[in-house]
Order: C-alpha cells, then sequence, then structure tokens
C-alpha cells in the first residue's frame, strides 16, 4: 500500500482526543503545515547513525525526561535541569563503559498521553479523560477537559523554544542532544511531516516511538510511523508476542535499516526474566538489526497505601539489572535505557539510597508529575550507577 502522510486515516486510531468542533481542527491541521520543522531531516539520519552504533555494541543510548510535559510548568530552569541531570548521568555510563552515550530526551514535544478509558469520573460527575496538555487541562471542570485544537499551537509554540534553549545548551558541550515522543496525536504529527531528500520525516522529534496500546496489528500509529524516515522505537510490555513482534518489524522495517528500530522493553521486574527472552530470542533469530532498550518505569507502577501513585525504586533496579543478565544470556546487546525522571527536587518515586530515601509518608511533600511519577536526581543518578555498574562489567569481560 503506497503511503502518505495521512493514510492513517484508513486504519484503526486508538487513545485519539474527540474534538467537537471537526471544523476547529481540519483549520489548526492546515495552518501547522505551514510552520517551520521543529527538528531537521539531517539531525534525525544523524541519530539513525548513532543508534546503529549503538546496535553494534559501539555506544550506549540514554533516553530520560518527563512522562508528560505541562504548560504550567515550562521554564528555562526545568528545562536546563533535565539537561543536566542527563549529562551527569551519561557521563557516568561513559566513564565506566567507554562507550559514547546518545542523549535523547522525552523533552520538546511530550504533550500527549494514552488513556484506558475516554471519560473520568469524580463524585458521580463524568468529563473527558485528561489526555495532555496538547489535547485538554489537568483541572476537573468542563471547560478545561473539553479537548481543544488551539492547544496544538501552545504545544508547537513550547516545544520550539525548548528546542532552542537546549541547543544553547549543548552548543556549549559540543555534543549533540536529540529528542523524542511517543506519536500518538496523529493530526498534529501528520502536519508537521516533511520531506527532506528523499524521505518523510516527523519533524516534530529526531524519534518517535510507537506506545505499548497503539502497536496492534491494524493500528493507526504502525501506519502513520512506517513511512517516516526517522528512527523508531517500539514499547515492548506483557502481551507482546515473538510473532507480532515480528510482523510488526516486517511492517515499519521492511529493509533491515542498521539505527531503524529500538525495541524498548518495560515488562516489570516482576515478569520480565519470563517475557523478555523470547522476543530477543525471536528477534536475534531472524537476523533483525534492532537495538534492545530497557524501560524500567512503566511496568513497576503501584499505588500507595495513601493513594498516590508511585514507583519503587528497587523495582526499577531490579529490573534494569535483569534486563543486562538476560541480554548477556541471549547474546544480544543491552544498548540502552528508558526513564522517566526530572531534575527537580521531586517526591513522586520511592526509596533511594542516602540518609532520606523517599517513603509513602513523603509522596504529598513534592508530587508535581501531570500523569506517572518520575525519578528525582539523586535516584536517576543512582540507576545511572548501576547502568554504569554493569556495563563496566561486561567491559572487564570482554577484556578477559
Amino acid at each position: 500500500m503506497t503511503w502518505a502522510p495521512e493514510s492513517w486515516r484508513a486504519f484503526e486510531a486508538r487513545h485519539l482526543p474527540t474534538y467537537d468542533d471537526p471544523d476547529a481542527l481540519a483549520a489548526a491541521e492546515r495552518e501547522l503545515r505551514a510552520y517551520p520543522a521543529l527538528v531537521n531531516g539531517a539531525e534525525a539520519a544523524a541519530l539513525k547513525a548513532a543508534i546503529a552504533d549503538a546496535q553494534a555494541g559501539r555506544a550506549f543510548l540514554l533516553q530520560g525526561g518527563d512522562c508528560a510535559e505541562s504548560f504550567a510548568e515550562f521554564s528555562p530552569d526545568n528545562i536546563a535541569s533535565t539537561y543536566r541531570l542527563m549529562q551527569l548521568m551519561g557521563d557516568a555510563v561513559a566513564a565506566a563503559s567507554g562507550l559514547p552515550v546518545i542523549r535523547l530526551g522525552r523533552i520538546a514535544g511530550q504533550f500527549a498521553k494514552p488513556r484506558s478509558t475516554d471519560l473520568e469520573a469524580k463524585s458521580g460527575t463524568a468529563l473527558p479523560a485528561y489526555r495532555g496538555d496538547i489535547v485538554n487541562g489537568i483541572a476537573f471542570d468542563a471547560a478545561a477537559r473539553r479537548p481543544d485544537p488551539e492547544r496544538m499551537f501552545r504545544a508547537y509554540a513550547q516545544a520550539s523554544a525548548t528546542l532552542a534553549h537546549l541547543r544553547t545548551l549543548s552548543s556549549a558541550d559540543d555534543a549533540p542532544f536529540y529528542t523524542s515522543h511517543e506519536a500518538l496525536l496523529l493530526p498534529f504529527e501528520e502536519a508537521l511531516v516533511r520531506r527532506s531528500g528523499p524521505g518523510s520525516y516527523a519533524s516534530s522529534a529526531h524519534l518517535l516511538w510507537i506506545g505499548h496500546r497503539t502497536r496492534f496489528d491494524g493500528s493507526a500509529h504502525v501506519e502513520f510511523a512506517r513511512g517516516l524516515a526517522n528512527p523508531l522505537g517500539i514499547k515492548c510490555g506483557p502481551g507482546l508476542e515473538p510473532d507480532a513482534l515480528l510482523r510488526l518489524l516486517d511492517r515499519l522495517d521492511p529493509a533491515r535499516e542498521p539505527g531503524r528500530v529500538t525495541l524498548i522493553a518495560r515488562m516489570g521486574h516482576a515478569d520480565i526474566a519470563a517475557l523478555l527472552p523470547p522476543l530477543m530470542r525471536a528477534v536475534r533469530r531472524e537476523g533483525r538489526p534492532v537495538l534492545w532498550s530497557c524501560d524500567p518505569m512503566h511496568g513497576n507502577t503501584v499505588k500507595a497505601a495513601n493513594g498516590y501513585k508511585t514507583r519503587p525504586l528497587g523495582r526499577i533496579l531490579a529490573e534494569t539489572s535483569d534486563f543486562f543478565s538476560i541480554a548477556r544470556s541471549e547474546a544480544v546487546v543491552p544498548g540502552g535505557v528508558h526513564v522517566e525522571m526530572t531534575g527537580r527536587d521531586v517526591t513522586e518515586c520511592t526509596g533511594g539510597a542516602g540518609e532520606a530515601p523517599v517513603t509513602e509518608r513523603d509522596l504529598g511533600d513534592r508530587y508535581h508529575t501531570h500523569c506517572d511519577p518520575r525519578l528525582n536526581a539523586r535516584q536517576a543518578l543512582e540507576l545511572a550507577a548501576l547502568v554504569a555498574e554493569r556495563l563496566a562489567e561486561a567491559r572487564r569481560t570482554r577484556a578477559a
């Protein structure tokens, strides 16, 4: 089937909002098509080449940032704190592994979120679920929860300003900093597709990933992504069978292009040992050039006794450590990690080394996320230290 940026519209699209004014949505899409690209094809191609190096064990991918960016918390200080944290994490990993670290932020576009149900109910009132600031507001009232296509323009403006600030920061360090987000709000993504050389690129980010909830057979999100020249990610969670994963790879990477696909495992600490090896085995057997990365966040979310959604750091570290062990057993390169974290001193995930680990009682102190809990800087650096240790072990083994 011939691909075009709009060909996804003939497929099943899940987790998209329902706008009550289709004409306003169409007008917003037309206007966005005339806007400048946020990132260019050459940058995305450079990231693809770097990921190809990571697939071959010559680099390591560090992907991290907010669960969901918000309009309210947008500031140069917040951008800089996340950038500096990724620098520190990357420095630790590079020093231990001897590998260059590719820094890929969940930033400058991570505004949309999938939701399990279309409605959220409180005290007998049902309103549209919050789907991220690019769609509607988090406040529980009818006006805020109305999906509004005009929000796409604010998201574009914030992404543009964030990229400008990131480029200033990274130019001082003489190292590229790439951006990524989930390809979820397809009207926005389609409007920002741009031609560059022989390919069509999503200009909203250097890398887009397809989420655990939108990678099914017949998915509009898969159809949209398959025609892009960008590197792509696929979230691999519980329920994904080896044959289904191979079908996804056939559709998204028929040419078996190095650097094209990053497989992001998000199984949960209790299930990774059973669920990940069959996937790695099938992909390796077929000779697919993929990068395996570990997302130890999404499978380890629990509800605390006081009602807060949280993630215990111990479970995050356990899944990360097991990922490296499994990859080694399956003769697969453990090439990256994918982390939800922030440079701010939040109390959203429990645990941590030192004198004052975050407890469930602390969660209400600085719980600022608009969606899922994030590691704070101390916790993120503890995770980076574990990654550095496991990569150093592998380095010593190769040298022996």
